[in-house]
């Protein structure tokens, strides 16, 4: 008598005999120590700090300040975004490094330029820079060693070092508009003139002096304040000021001010980096922890409270049923994203207790079509949920998401890790840190900003951010993010780490825009539900929505669009379809994810890095 599966079945019991296949990275086992992000040098430089003695935080430190001399996707003018396990008070902190809007940014400015949000790119895009202070500021905090020993390897690297080929692609690609910037076009078009290539070749030794002269500065500024008595940190923080008041910040707002540019000596002087406490909330035993409302990282929260509703195991593993549920879980959290988050600094303040209590993600449980998908998801209510009353139903009402797309800006040419992506603008920038030590200190990083192409602000050699094209002209699309002098963009960067049984679990992050929350549920539930190791989990097949109203440019939603993997089932992709859903479909869709899992029955720690782009790790 024959047997058969169930083609749902069948399909489960395949795509879970694929975990135990090899991945195409290794996993990195280590006992003391690991250093993990964007680039094989940026792990060298964290794998040189903790070589010489330094804890994770001074080997995250250092591997932010390659990486941001790399270019990768980020620039030392860009933001900084972190969460740190602290061993010694087993506390989760948040270091909140964005940059602010300058003096004169106003809603009326953007629109009497005819601009319906802020710019793209130029010296108009620009926030303060964030990422110097972000990194002095964890170094003094937490971490051991001299700023002059941490910055050790960015400044050689600023000295001069071979790029690697994705930088240089995208220089070429985007020489244009670097040309209309005077100090950008002097640093990155090495070959100007050249017919065959403007940029630099792949290995070419890039030298940036302006940069190194300031990153000596910094290190100077150190020196003479330990000279005279002051202790470690004390003697960061003066290297910190002479950034934010000092020569380096006269130069860097002539240079911003010369072309075009708002920024102020007084809106560096009074930008500060927050030490802050992190949102968290359980999954099942499993701490989470989030940044606040000044990022996306909220709707990852949101999205667990509602999937611990459901049983996601039993569905099949990227089954249409697990997709779709996926999708609209998302759908309903970016809409809350979309309307209710901003800088909390600043009224109003964000509803975050009604959004992320249990009995709100129930209630938008409730709202979603199990059979096809809204094409139209609106922000929920979470005000009754905290006791309150909701100040803007008014804007509610009228809210969609289904906004025109518009004129489109055109894709980030030739980077590589996202070329094969629908709308490449919502992958916009960014790089991921993981660092851990054996002393038990963790530290989750997703800096950016300042990304290829950048204006550079004078002889600083200092590449501007572009993240305020992420705010909002008009109260009705967001009334928590509308622009202001001051105030914080509601970025995407969004670091995570969790806890189990009051020790560190999982500590991983991803670059990738709008995308990255979306990539990091889907990473913590492969490990959680279907028990794949960390490297399974980073390299495997995630789904990607973009009904969100993205983060960058004209904020376009696309409904019903998904991104799937080519080794998604053809009877899968003709049930989604069927539910209403457009599909693209891509070789890799995993996103560059950056993990590490604590194997406390071993004593060591097991590290992921995906096969998505040039992420590395390094490990003893």
């Amino acid at each position: 008598m024959k047997t058969s599966l169930s083609l749902p079945l069948l399909f489960l019991l395949v795509t879970l005999s694929t975990f135990a296949q090899p991945t195409q990275k290794p996993v990195l086992h280590a006992k003391h120590w690991l250093a993990i992000t964007g680039k094989p040098l940026g792990a060298t430089a964290g794998a040189t700090i903790f070589n010489q003695g330094g804890n994770a935080v001074d080997a995250a430190c250092a591997m932010l300040a390659a990486t941001a001399t790399m270019w990768d996707v980020l620039s030392w003018g860009g933001e900084t975004q972190a969460l740190i396990y602290n061993p010694h008070t087993k506390k989760v902190i948040g270091i909140n490094a964005l940059g602010v809007a300058p003096t004169g940014a106003t809603p009326e400015f953007f629109r009497e330029k005819g601009m319906a949000y802020p710019p793209q790119y130029g010296p108009l895009a620009a926030v303060t820079p964030g990422t110097p202070g972000g990194l002095m500021t964890m170094l003094a905090e937490y971490g051991t060693m001299s700023l002059k020993q941490v910055l050790a390897p960015a400044m050689e690297m600023a000295a001069g070092y071979p790029m690697e080929e994705q930088t240089a692609l995208r220089i070429e690609a985007n020489k244009e508009r670097i040309k209309n910037w005077p100090y950008a076009k002097k640093i990155f078009l090495t070959n100007l003139g050249n017919e065959e290539r403007e940029a630099p070749y792949a290995g070419e030794i890039f030298v940036q002096e302006d940069l190194l002269n300031t990153l000596k500065k910094l290190v100077a500024a150190e020196e003479q304040a330990l000279k005279k008595g002051k202790s470690r940190k004390e003697a960061i923080y003066a290297a910190y000021k002479r950034f934010y008041t000092g020569d380096i910040a006269k130069e860097f707002v002539r240079g911003v001010q010369e072309q075009g540019g708002l920024i102020t000596l007084k809106d560096l002087a009074d930008w500060q980096v927050y030490i802050e406490e992190p949102l968290m909330t359980t999954y099942k035993d499993i701490e989470v922890y989030k940044l606040t409302s000044w990022v996306q990282s909220p709707v990852m929260l949101q999205a667990l409270n509602m999937v611990e509703q459901l049983d996601v195991k039993s569905m099949g593993y990227n089954s249409s049923k697990y997709i779709h549920t996926l999708y609209q879980v998302m759908n309903m959290s970016f809409a809350d994203r979309d309307f209710y988050y901003g800088d909390p600094y600043f009224a109003p303040e964000e509803p975050i207790k009604g959004l992320l209590s249990k009995d709100y993600a129930k209630k938008r449980l409730s709202e979603i079509n199990w059979e096809k998908n809204n094409p139209d998801v609106k922000p929920g209510d979470p005000y009754p949920f905290q006791g309150g009353k909701n100040p803007y139903l008014n804007y509610l009402d009228k809210w969609s998401s289904k906004k025109p797309a518009g004129e489109r800006l055109g894709r980030l040419e030739g980077n590589f890790q996202y070329e094969a992506f629908p709308n490449a603008e919502i992958y916009n920038g960014t790089t991921s840190i993981q660092a851990v030590d054996e002393e038990g200190w963790v530290v989750s990083v997703t800096p950016s900003g300042g990304w290829v192409p950048a204006v550079i602000a004078g002889t600083t050699g200092i590449g501007l951010s572009q993240r305020m094209q992420s705010f909002v002209l008009d109260p009705a699309e967001n009334p928590y993010n509308v622009v202001e002098p001051g105030k914080r963009p509601r970025a995407t960067l969004t670091p995570t780490l969790a806890l189990k049984e009051g020790k560190p679990y999982l500590s991983f992050a991803v670059q990738g825009g709008d995308s990255q929350d979306q990539n990091l549920l889907q990473f913590f539930l492969n490990v959680v539900e279907f028990g794949m190791n960390v490297q399974e989990a980073a390299e495997a097949a995630n789904i990607n929505s973009f009904q969100m109203k993205g983060s960058f440019a004209h904020h376009e939603s696309q409904p019903g669009r998904l991104l799937i993997n080519e080794d998604t089932p053809v009877y899968v992709r003709n049930k989604l379809r069927a539910m209403g859903y457009k599909l693209v479909i891509r070789e890799r869709t995993s996103g560059p994810i950056n993990a590490v899992y604590f194997d406390w029955q071993h004593g060591s720690f097991w590290g992921g890095s995906s096969n998505h782009g040039e992420d590395y790790g390094i490990g003893w």
